[in-house]
């Protein structure tokens, strides 16, 4: 674990650091804020490619795969030293796609390597402290970025991240884990084995409701991060700058729910913990249309602590349900149906806070968060809930690959298989 959170925080620290500076970067380069917005859909955009891309961490052992992934990395990013001038832009938007692209794999890798080596009971203290170390990176590195952006330029940026994969790629690489190379079926086939992937996800009673509650909140979240700044200036009266305050805020509250997460989920079940966030997050999202500096301080508090209660719920419920030779393809899907509502959000959100005042828009937010929240609450807590059920399923008699999914699409004949950074 402690080599593993030091390659996060590694490799996080220079992630955010390009995510910030590209759009920049662009907008510097051409003066169009049209090409600037889509430095990030081309992060993005590789995320609807999630349940393909994910199959290739189930093909190959995941230690060897986060270091060719990382190092790949490393030697691609020095490119961008070329990008001196708008008719360069195309070379600064490729490595993007393929940076969203390499990101897709890692994470799939990631959440495999995590459910396939670590106890069951370690995994949401784990997940916790891997989101910790995220959001501390982004605490940090915008600030770093910025300055260096101002005073070189965007190449000692790339720079700086090529060398953070570089170190990432060593830590991977020390990392003191052992891996069974993944079985090799007669007959392979990539759009079956991702198919397989998604109908997994599809026929487990536990991922369903919280994978759609993870959607459901990147959704909110897209919304309400487009208007942060009609929040500001039209709310609160301040400049535009003062959105990187909240930010911060929510990164604050966003380390600390990295921190309670575990210890939240050896108490409560996933679905639990999962309701609980998306109830808080909603709740601040409508304390946000109070015109008051102390109550908006204190909602992007609260967001970022009721935010990632649900993705790291939804995360430690795939690692706990899916068959082990099949979790990069159920991660990969789960991230792409949680994440891709957040970019498709935030678009929506645009035209919304054209023609619909906030103070409008963010109640209606927050009631349909909570009466979300509620309805999994309820539905897991009652006598035909599945939530007991599932998590009891999951964790008994976990032999290798022995999990409750697995042994149910066996009987059915079917086995054979953040960021957060829009919820501001």
């Amino acid at each position: 674990m402690r080599w593993y959170l030091a390659g996060i925080v590694v490799s996080g620290f220079g992630t955010t650091a390009m995510w910030l500076v590209s759009g920049i970067w662009v907008k510097s380069l051409t003066g169009s804020d049209s090409l600037a917005a889509l430095a990030a859909f081309a992060l993005w955009a590789p995320v609807l490619l999630g349940p393909l891309l994910g199959t290739l961490a189930d093909r190959v052992r995941r230690r060897p795969l986060l270091v060719v992934l990382n190092a790949a990395m490393a030697l691609l990013l020095p490119v961008l030293l070329w990008v001196e001038s708008a008719d360069r832009v195309w070379l600064l938007f490729a490595v993007l796609v393929l940076y969203g692209a390499q990101g897709a794999v890692h994470e799939a890798a990631e959440q495999t390597l995590v459910a396939t080596t670590l106890d069951e009971g370690r995994l949401g203290t784990f997940n916790g402290l891997r989101m910790t170390a995220n959001e501390s990176m982004k605490l940090i590195a915008p600030l770093v970025a910025a300055g260096l952006f101002a005073r070189y330029g965007g190449g000692p940026v790339a720079l700086l991240d090529a060398a953070s994969f570089a170190l990432a790629a060593v830590l991977f690489a020390l990392m003191p884990v052992r891996e069974e190379r993944p079985a090799r079926p007669a007959e392979r086939h990539w759009w079956r084995e991702t198919a397989e992937g998604v109908r997994l996800l599809r026929a487990s009673p536990v991922l369903r409701p919280l994978v759609a509650t993870g959607g459901f909140t990147m959704l909110l979240a897209g919304v309400n991060g487009a208007a942060i700044y009609a929040v500001v200036d039209s709310g609160l009266g301040r400049s535009p700058a003062y959105a990187g305050v909240l930010y911060a805020v929510q990164g604050v509250g966003s380390v600390l729910a990295g921190l309670l997460t575990g210890p939240l989920l050896r108490r409560v079940p996933e679905r639990v913990l999962a309701a609980a966030g998306l109830a808080l997050f909603a709740v601040a999202v409508g304390v946000r249309a109070l015109p008051y500096e102390a109550t908006a301080l204190a909602a992007s508090a609260v967001i970022g602590l009721g935010m990632p209660w649900v993705l790291v719920a939804t995360m430690t419920a795939v690692q706990r349900e899916a068959p082990a030779e099949a979790v990069g393809r159920v991660a990969a899907t789960a991230h792409t149906l949680v994440f891709a509502p957040n970019a498709l959000a935030m678009a929506l959100g645009a035209g919304l806070v054209a023609v619909v005042d906030v103070r409008v828009l963010l109640p209606v937010l927050a009631v349909a968060g909570t009466v979300w929240a509620a309805a999994l609450a309820v539905r897991g807590a009652g006598p035909g809930g599945d939530m007991g059920e599932g998590r009891s399923e999951s964790t008994e008699g976990k032999g290798d690959t022995g999990r409750s999914l697995a042994d149910g699409l066996a009987v059915r004949g079917g086995q054979g298989a953040g960021s957060m950074e829009g919820g501001a």
